[in-house]
């Protein structure tokens, strides 16, 4: 779990999570805001993907 919480990817992804709350409760509420939570969601999803898949793949050199 501590491998996914302290990724850049998905620390970052997750930080971006803030502005896409901030903009649905400020925002007005058309398509564009579903799009903005499958671009975060998607986003977070590959983030999540891009670890896990970094884990499975042995180090070079051992």
């Amino acid at each position: 779990m501590r491998k996914y919480l302290f990724s850049g990817a998905v620390l970052g992804a997750i930080i971006s999570g803030f502005g896409v709350v901030k903009a649905t409760a400020d925002g007005p509420r058309d398509w564009r805001l579903l799009l903005m939570w499958v671009s975060w969601a998607a986003s977070l999803a590959i983030a999540i993907g891009t670890v896990a898949e970094e884990t499975k793949r042995p180090e070079l050199g051992e």
